[in-house]
Formats: C-alpha cells, structure tokens, sequence
C-alpha cells in the first residue's frame, strides 16, 4: 500500500511539475520527457535567425550543417544551435535520463533479457543444489541459527539455502548471482506464508538485510574508481565493507526489536562473530598487500568464488547422480528444469520494474528531482555542513530510486572533483553501501505477488539514511 501511494505520488507530482513548467514558460518542449535519450541535448527554445546575435548569425549561415555550439566547458557544450527550415533550435543542458518511452523499451532490451539470462542459468544451478541434496545439507548446519533470526521458518527449510547463497553473492559483490538466490529465497518463503497478499515475518526481515547489502569486495566501485584513474583504486574497500556491515546491523536490530526477535541467543552471537572475524582477517590480509596485488585480488577473489560456487555444484550432483535418477531425471534435465523457472519468474516480475523505471524516468526529467536534491543540499550547506559532503549528496538521494542514476551522478563527481578528492571517495562509499529500495521491492515481492509490504518500506528507508550518516562519518575518518 505504500510503495504504490508512493509510485502514484511520483507520478502524479511530476505530471503536475512538467505542465506547470510548460505553461509558466519555465520550459519550451516536455518532448523531451516522452522521447528524448540520456545525455542528449534538450530543446529550451525556436527562434527565427534574424532574432540571433549578428556573430551568431553569421557562424550559422557560415557552418556547412548549419549548426554553431557554444562551448565554454569543454566536457558539455553549453549552447547548441541548429539552422533548419527557416528556424533556429536552441539545445542547452543535458537530459538526466532517458525519456519514458525509451525506459519502457530499454527495461526490456537492456535490464529485463539480460536478467532473465541471469536468472535462468542460476535457477538452474540452484535446482541441482536441490535435487542433488546439497541445499538441504546446508538448509540443516544453518538452520539453529537461521531460527532465531527467522523463528516463523520451520526447521530445515529449504528457503535457509536460498538466504544463504543470497547472502553470500551480496557478500561478495556477486550482484548478477545475488538477485536470483533472493527471489528464489523469496518464494520459498511464501510458501509458508499464511497471508499471500501481505508479508510475512520473514519475508520482511530477509528484504531488509538483503537491502543493507554487506558487501566485502565492492568490485564495480573499484573498477570505476581504476577507469577514472584513482592513485589507489581500493581505498574506498574498508570504508565501504565498515559502513555496509553497520547497515547491516542496523537493518537486523530495527526489525528484530519489532518482531521480538532474541538477541541472547549464543547462535547468534556466534555467527554475529565469526562474520566479524571473517572481515578483519580477510581485511588484515589486504592490508599488507601493494596496490598491484590489491588489485589484482579484488579482481579475481569474486569471480574465483563464484566458479567455485558453481564446480562444486556440478560435482556434487555428479557424485550424487543416484538421486537424479530417483527423480526420474538427469543432471542436465534437472537444470534445464531450473532454468525454466527462473524464465517465469523474470516474465513476472517486468511489470513491476517497467512501472518503477517509468516513474522514476518522469521524476527525473521533469526537473522536480533536482530542485528537491538542490533544496537539501542547501539546507546542509546552512547548517555548516562542509560542501565536500553537500556535492556528493545526489547519489545519496538517487541511490534508494536508481542504481544506474546514483552510479551516473558517483562517476560525475569523481570527474568534475577528481576521484581521490574527499566528495569522490565519499560518492563511492554512498554507491557502494545502500540498495536500489524501490527497485528491489517492486522485483521481490513483485515476483511472489505481495501486495500489502507492511513496514518494510519505511524500514529499507530508514537502513539506507543510516548508512548515509555512517558514509559520511567513515568517510571523514578515513579521508
């Protein structure tokens, strides 16, 4: 009821923001918004050539294709006019996004079809890990902890795997891997669901450590930081794993004060520690390395563990190959079987992403999303908030709506402030450390139908503002 009051209220703002804009003369065209590309130039307005400056004029009737720009920045022409058909066009600005057709065809094209690959190929590993009896053996050495965080699950269940490996790919940085073990986890879960319509415990309390995304080998931030040609690519890793764990944390004691969780218990206190002791040791190990074994280990640890995943899962079926036979099937039957469901689950879900994309696509464009953006950065800025801090807060705020967005806005800091200034550095941290919110709503209880989230919302909300304010005190401690 909250994430669609919300998606209405994004909407409808926008529309409302869009046509105020265009009758107040704020805006020539809103074409734009419907049609236009990210990063094309946009329309602000016509005129006849004799209305233009004489050098102007003259710089249009001289140029072969009647264009003349005006290019004061030399990474983003200020001023573009183009000479057609007895009228001069004038492009100023770029567009933030694409327009809402183009993100209707793109969430398809480019976002939906790789994911249903992804999908596919992993729902058919995770069906051998099914039939081979591996998840079940994990889903039993897992389950005296799992119960106390989850006490609705029964015993051995087999959504404890599907969390587990959820876990692990996030923990990782194994984002392509994570998505399907989450929905899978997901719909095991509401199996066991006695309201379909509305979250369960569980349900709620795995969206929300999910979102915290603990994160130990945040690749795709190194590798941008690399691309823009850091001194030292992973100098955001401590800081980023520090502030992804305290998310973590955070999201665990908010909804388990609220679900009555048992935080005495020795399970949880012993898996709480071994996750502790995990990071420090793998962190004291990267610490004495030089930038290039860093590196290199941050480059090949994730990709190494995720081949492992997937060669122990193809052995241990063959060794247990007696049990696809019981089944009535085959290794490779028993995949293609897998594989199939994760087909339906991505055709389920595009609905919800393609309703979420459009209207973020619209909030956006319209402009309503930088004047907001701009307004709390003032407020900041007022209250004596260093402006280092201020300029990095667009991916802060984009980062619960946009993955693509955020990284868009990280990869602009980092360009225009440099990727070693503390407002880079801090952009990263804020990428790296929270989750798509809405995003992510709208794909998992999409895919199982949930219409009533309950507080997981305002919860996921709540977890990513906290790890703002601990980006930004990490950040100022390390930097």
């Amino acid at each position: 009821m909250v994430l669609s009051r919300f998606w209405l209220v994004i909407f409808i703002s926008s529309i409302f923001f869009l046509v105020v804009s265009l009758f107040s003369s704020n805006q020539y065209s809103i074409d734009y918004v419907l049609n236009g590309e990210k990063d094309a130039p946009i329309l602000v307005s016509e005129k006849f050539i004799h209305q233009l400056p004489h050098n102007i004029q003259d710089s249009l009737k001289a140029s072969p294709e009647g264009t003349y720009i005006v290019n004061l920045n030399p990474k983003n022409a200020d001023t573009t006019y183009v000479f057609a058909n007895k009228t001069v066009k004038v492009y100023s600005g770029l567009q933030k996004s694409d327009g809402l057709l183009p993100t209707c065809k793109n969430s398809l094209t480019d976002l939906i079809l790789p994911l249903v690959a992804y999908l596919a190929f992993f729902c058919g590993i995770m069906q051998l890990l099914i039939d081979s009896g591996a998840a079940e053996r994990l889903a039993k050495r897992l389950s005296p902890m799992f119960t106390k965080v989850f006490p609705s699950v029964p015993k051995n269940h087999e959504s404890i795997s599907y969390m587990t490996l959820n876990f692990a790919a996030n923990f990782l940085g194994l984002d392509s891997a994570a998505t399907p073990f989450g929905l899978k986890a997901m719909q095991s879960l509401q199996e066991i669901n006695p309201e379909k319509d509305k979250a369960s415990d569980a349900q709620i309390m795995f969206m929300c450590l999910h979102a915290a995304g603990l994160s130990l080998i945040p690749t795709s931030i190194i590798g941008y930081r690399a691309a823009e040609n850091a001194a030292n690519p992973a100098d955001v890793m401590l800081p980023c794993i520090i502030t992804s764990f305290i998310g973590t944390i955070a999201a665990f004691l908010i909804v388990g004060i609220r679900q009555k969780v048992n935080f005495k218990s020795a399970s949880l206190v012993v898996a709480l520690i071994t996750v502790l002791s995990a990071i420090i040791g793998l962190l004291l190990y990267i610490n004495h390395l030089n930038l290039i074994e860093k590196n290199y280990f941050t480059n090949n640890f994730s990709g190494l563990l995720l081949v492992g995943i997937i060669g122990f899962t193809l052995i241990f079926s063959f060794v247990n190959e007696k049990k696809f036979s019981a089944l009535d099937s085959t290794i490779f039957d028993s995949f293609v079987s897998g594989a199939q469901n994760g087909l339906k689950t991505g055709i389920t879900i595009f609905p919800y992403i393609l309703g979420m994309l459009a209207a973020i696509s619209l909030f956006r464009n319209s402009g309503l999303f930088e004047i907001i953006s701009n307004g709390i950065s003032y407020v900041f800025s007022n209250l004596g908030v260093s402006k280092d801090i201020t300029d990095a807060l667009p991916v802060a705020m984009l980062r619960p709506f946009s993955s693509g967005g955020a990284r868009g806005f990280m990869i602009d800091s980092m360009r225009n402030f440099g990727p070693d200034s503390f407002t880079g550095r801090l952009s990263c941290i804020f990428q790296s450390s929270a989750e798509t919110t809405f995003y992510v709503i709208a794909v998992y209880f999409g895919s199982v139908n949930i219409k009533n989230t309950r507080y997981t919302l305002g919860t996921m909300l709540l977890v990513d503002l906290i790890c703002v304010i601990t980006s930004i005190l990490v950040a100022s401690w390390f930097f």
